[in-house]
């Protein structure tokens, strides 16, 4: 007997994205709110670096400080990163469709990409600052009123960004989770930046001014080419963590109940979707009614790990056992 279960995909896939556009079940009320979550977070970012980005240029306003205006410029990027970021996931939460039966999910990694790449150009934008800033050092005006706003706009940027991250992780949105992150290095950038223009004024040293700047920059870059590393990854179908892929390989060793093995296991992730397939072996007596029980069994427990997911499950006769693969308990 050689059976191919492709069943009905994971309930919290492909198939709920339908439902939810045609019935009105729990579960795809849960998706809508879901969503609905996501977007309202991503909206927030673009309100609250509009609200920083005024803040922080203010200060630069009164104080005429490069490294304050290099958190300006940063500021600027977060504004555009964060409406990338919506309009990506505004297209990742697409239902499925005859052209994209798998969903739009990847959709929110190229807003990483993007938002990476806007990094880079900010930090750039600073260096170039910073470097005219050097053949020409300038003492500051009204240091201390500027660093209280900028220190206000920082404030914001660091409550905003751990709520991005916390909420982004529990919704498994990468697009909210790179956001977060970025701001945490505005947040990083901030710290330093005020500290050191609080030292030059003191001191007087103009020269720490556009020092300051290009260290954010430097900071800036390195913080691109991470988030941009991260997302190819993901574009590039990048398996799932090795600790989740060891705990799926449990679940189906103490859940396979009434079958051999199974092997070939397979997974990726896209956004918030997990992809996973593997090769299911039971005895060539096992009838299609107890092959499909087994494989409810095996997708709900997955689920309940990973969440939302679409599985597929070839199940194979005793014949195609490999002996290297997982044992069923």
């Amino acid at each position: 007997m050689h059976l191919q279960v492709t069943r009905a995909t994971c309930v919290s896939g492909v198939r709920i994205l339908d439902q939810a556009r045609n019935e009105p079940t729990d579960e795809a009320e849960s998706l809508r709110n879901h969503m609905n979550g996501i977007h309202t977070l991503a909206r927030g970012s673009v309100v609250i670096g509009l609200v920083v980005f005024g803040l922080k240029y203010f200060a630069y306003y009164l104080t005429g400080s490069i490294a304050l205006l290099s958190d300006a410029i940063e500021s600027i990027v977060n504004v555009a990163t964060a409406v990338v970021a919506l309009l990506a996931i505004r297209w990742s939460s697409k239902p499925a469709d005859d052209e994209h039966p798998y969903g739009h999910h990847k959709a929110e990694y190229f807003s990483a990409v993007i938002e990476g790449v806007l990094i880079i150009v900010a930090a750039l934008s600073i260096l170039r600052e910073a470097y005219f800033g050097f053949l020409a050092p300038r003492a500051l005006e009204a240091p201390w009123v500027g660093l209280a706003v900028n220190g206000v706009a920082g404030f914001i940027n660091a409550g905003w960004s751990w709520l991005l991250i916390r909420r982004g992780r529990q919704l498994r949105s990468p697009a909210l989770v790179a956001d977060g992150r970025h701001l945490f290095t505005d947040v990083i950038s901030s710290i330093g930046v005020l500290g050191g223009v609080g030292i030059a004024a003191i001191s007087g040293w103009s020269i720490l001014d556009p020092a300051l700047a290009a260290a954010v920059a430097l900071n800036i870059l390195w913080s691109g080419w991470g988030l941009m590393r991260e997302s190819v990854g993901g574009l590039m179908d990048e398996a799932i963590a090795p600790e989740t892929l060891e705990r799926i390989s449990e679940i189906i060793s103490t859940e396979a109940k009434g079958a051999i093995e199974a092997h070939d296991l397979r997974t990726r992730h896209a956004g918030r979707m997990t992809f996973i397939d593997f090769h299911l072996v039971v005895d060539g007596n096992t009838t299609v009614s107890t092959a499909h029980d087994i494989c409810d069994r095996l997708e709900n427990a997955i689920k309940e790990e990973v969440g939302e997911a679409l599985i597929t499950i070839h199940v194979e006769p005793h014949n195609k056992v490999k002996r290297s693969g997982i044992v069923i308990f």
